[in-house]
């Protein structure tokens, strides 16, 4: 049976965890010109002329957003190595190992039966990078994005494992604790074919042991209101090296 964590009583942790609670409730144009007739009686410059007006309708009718990264989204981090993928539905999740570091500090959550840490400063994190793309039709996505989740094989809480709370520590393992860049209003994020972000996390260290990951997209309406009908989710394996 699942256990229950204790949450310190700190007003840093109030704070981070007021933001993540507001975070949880909110991953043929060419074609006509090529097969247009030849004008071979027409002058040079006329024909000049037409491709030049030919051109504009060209890059109207090209496909949006097919490829590279979303407008709203950070530049990807790279690096690591590949541990898992999640497909979830046409997304794609693929997981990197990109490092370990010390804990700068105590986690937020500690053993309700011992009233210690469950991460001790000087602990081993292990940092994850989440590199997500959809392969399928536009998606149009909340301020959760793409979700995932976690777990060791032997990890007996209720709650996600959780790490520490370090930007500098973060952007030094190459994990960004965010995919968004420019937030938007309201809160739709248009995930286009092809494209991809990522973020991460960390979470204490465990080398050799089995993880699982659970991937839940939940699609939004123009109003940037949660379609959950839509939903789609996955799940896949790894193992911490």
């Amino acid at each position: 049976m699942s256990r229950k964590l204790a949450l310190r009583p700190t007003l840093a942790t109030a704070a981070v965890l007021g933001v993540s609670l507001v975070l949880a409730g909110c991953s043929g144009g060419d074609a006509e010109a090529d097969d247009a007739p030849a004008q071979e009686e027409a002058p040079a410059e006329e024909a000049q002329e037409d491709a030049a007006e030919a051109a504009p309708a060209a890059e109207e009718d090209a496909p949006a957003a097919e490829g590279g990264v979303p407008s709203w989204a950070k530049e990807p981090t790279e690096g690591g190595d590949q541990i898992a993928t999640v497909e979830a539905g046409d997304v794609t999740v693929d997981v990197f190992q990109m490092g370990t570091a010390p804990a700068p500090k105590d986690g937020n959550w500690v053993d309700p039966d011992t009233d210690e840490p469950l991460i001790a400063e000087g602990d081993d994190l292990v940092f994850v990078n989440y590199v997500i793309t959809n392969n399928g039709d536009p998606i149009d996505l909340g301020s959760s994005l793409v979700s995932v989740t976690a777990e060791y094989d032997d990890w007996e809480y209720m709650q996600g494992m959780g790490g520490i709370t370090d930007s500098a520590l973060s952007e030094e393992m190459g994990v960004q604790s965010s995919g968004v860049g420019e937030t938007a209003d309201p809160t739709v994020y248009t995930f286009g074919t092809g494209e991809h972000f990522s973020y991460g996390e960390n979470f204490h260290y465990q080398p050799g042991s089995g993880i699982s990951f659970e991937v839940t997209i939940t699609p939004v309406d123009a109003e940037g209101e949660l379609l959950h009908d839509e939903k789609i989710e996955g799940e896949g394996t790894g193992t911490i090296e």
